[in-house]
């Protein structure tokens, strides 16, 4: 099976390298066939659904939460840190499933402004929140990354974002990992 893409150079492994390569030369895809409503390709079907709708994908670690939602908001703005507290306790009072941390008024770890945080732990949750939060989040930006063996990788490379992405201190964070950093020896949470 092949680990790597046409480049022998790019570092990143194959997205089909799950599949035999006979199966995929005896089963090309139609780019032509669409379904009715014209425009969208047809899939050819499995039989069943990927295993992504009921675990997370490696390398997220199992024994964690998956995925972190950092929520940030300006604190020099009124309206907006009265809409994140808001926000705040609706999440915790409509999702009491999930993991919810306190609401930091200053820039904590990593983060250039305050935030709050909420863990997921079921790829059902992730999806059910993310979906929530795109339509309720108002004008606050939302770091979403997942947690891997690589906190650095997880808050940069695998990081998503909804609305404005902000800078992160990368220097503290790695400080942090590293256990020199003023945030060396605090709860994870309250790092990133």
């Amino acid at each position: 099976m092949s680990t790597t893409t046409y480049d022998p150079n790019f570092p990143y492994p194959s997205p089909l390298r799950v599949y035999d390569p006979e199966f995929l030369q005896q089963n090309p895809l139609d780019s032509e066939a669409r379904n009715p409503d014209g425009k969208s390709l047809v899939n050819p079907p499995t039989g069943k659904l990927s295993e992504a709708y009921e675990a997370f994908p490696e390398p997220i670690v199992k024994t964690n939460n998956g995925f972190d939602f950092h929520i940030y908001y300006m604190s020099n703005s009124p309206g907006e840190a009265k809409f994140a507290e808001e926000l705040h306790e609706r999440i915790r009072r409509e999702f009491p499933e999930l993991r919810v941390y306190r609401f930091w008024d200053k820039p904590v770890g990593p983060h250039p402004v305050p935030m709050f945080e909420v863990n997921v732990f079921t790829p059902h949750q992730t999806g059910a929140f993310f979906s929530w939060l795109a339509i309720n989040r108002g004008p606050l930006s939302v770091l979403i990354h997942p947690n891997t063996d690589d906190a650095l990788k997880d808050h940069t490379e695998l990081a998503t974002w909804m609305g404005k992405p902000w800078p992160l201190n990368i220097t503290l964070l790695t400080m942090a990992l590293r256990g020199t950093g003023a945030h060396a020896g605090t709860p994870a949470a309250s790092r990133n």
